[in-house]
């Protein structure tokens, strides 16, 4: 068997039609998009067409997207902005956040300029909706809410419209790191009450290293990078032209076959699902895994054993990539902070199986196999 990569909400590999949309840009194409001669303006055009598409794919107005290197620049601009230019002395965020947002609060906790806290979650994974509506309700100053739309490691999804009217209610600014599900959802920007979203071409068969940060409309914040006028004097720095032109086409594709796509990926889901159960009786899914979650993801905690402990080193071996968060607490590895916050089994073993349109169900058989063999 090849290499099976169930890892795709790490990465996932470059979409070929997205490398022959960047390849002009790479070769021939290559002006400096702030020159003023042909070479420029062509390219100057290649990024503001590119926005065009992203924002209307969004719904949302294309001076509302900025093009970033990624959701972790992205979530960083958005929360230091909100407490230094929208007046958010406190950050309600969640602790089962990736660590651009988790991190940047922290750093801001740390520096004096915001007070945090933490809303509950619930034993599902679940945000509890209750818990942040009675920690806006007692805020006396202006309130940040920074929550993910789907979780990267366990995959529940957050009712975004939901979080976004109880913010409304107490004029907080909200933030959702939406790296996980643009590209993997339809948007209607338009009509959701949330101020800053995030996204990552990596995440949906785009280019490393390239990213968009929306900003609401109604909301102006001051540069993060200083030293230039791009990106409409928000974000300094020559543009990442060939990585814009691919996240634009990986968006496209992204939207164009997402009914099928979709469809496919959640019956494999489904299909690794039944066949943990049926050929491994002790194993437990994290997360609401069967309810609102990511169909790209599948959290599976095995019971530990002599033979488990190094589950992933060896699904390694045997050609399989997948990715860890156990609970546990060993050496280096700090287990994960998600898995903890939901459940504190230390005798399991926790891997995160990811799935993309190139998966198969060969594959899921193969897998189920050889964790057999494994547990």
């Amino acid at each position: 068997m090849d290499r099976i990569y169930f890892d795709n909400a790490a990465t996932t590999s470059l979409d070929p039609q997205v490398l022959d949309a960047m390849m002009p840009y790479l070769t021939e194409k290559f002006g400096n998009p702030s020159s003023i001669y042909s070479y420029g303006r062509e390219t100057r055009m290649a990024i503001e067409n590119a926005r065009k598409s992203v924002a209307k794919i969004l719904n949302a107005h294309p001076a509302e997207i900025f093009f970033t290197s990624g959701g972790t620049e992205s979530s960083n601009t958005a929360i230091n902005a909100a407490v230094r230019d929208l007046d958010c002395k406190r950050i309600i965020s969640s602790p089962i956040e990736h660590h651009a947002t988790l991190h940047t609060v922290e750093n801001l906790q740390k520096t004096g300029e915001a007070e945090v806290s933490y809303v509950k979650v619930l034993r599902n994974g679940h945000i509890d909706l209750d818990d942040l509506e009675n920690l806006l309700s007692q805020s006396k100053e202006k309130c940040l809410v920074s929550l993910m739309h789907a979780n990267n490691e366990i995959g529940n999804i957050l009712d975004i419209d939901a979080v976004g009217d109880i913010c409304k209610k107490y004029n907080a600014v909200f933030h959702s790191d939406t790296v996980q599900t643009v590209g993997h959802f339809p948007f209607d920007l338009g009509n959701t009450p949330v101020h800053f979203i995030t996204g990552a071409a990596h995440k949906f068969h785009g280019p490393k290293g390239v990213g968009i940060l929306y900003v609401n409309e109604n909301i102006k914040i001051k540069p993060f990078v200083h030293g230039g006028g791009q990106e409409r004097n928000m974000r300094a720095g020559t543009e990442n032209l060939y990585g814009i032109v691919g996240f634009a086409k990986a968006l496209e594709l992204a939207a164009e076959n997402y009914e099928a796509d979709s469809a496919t990926i959640k019956n494999l889901k489904n299909y690794m699902t039944q066949q943990l159960e049926k050929n491994i009786p002790s194993v437990v899914f994290n997360g609401d895994h069967l309810g609102k979650s990511l169909y790209t993801v599948l959290n599976v905690s095995f019971p530990k054993s002599d033979r488990s402990e190094m589950l992933l080193f060896n699904l390694d071996i045997h050609n399989i990539c997948a990715s860890g968060g156990s609970a546990c607490t060993s050496g280096a590895d700090t287990g994960s902070h998600v898995i903890r916050a939901i459940s504190n089994n230390p005798d399991h073993v926790t891997v995160r199986f990811s799935f993309s349109k190139y998966n198969t169900a060969e594959e899921i058989d193969y897998v189920v196999e050889t964790l057999k063999e494994l547990i």
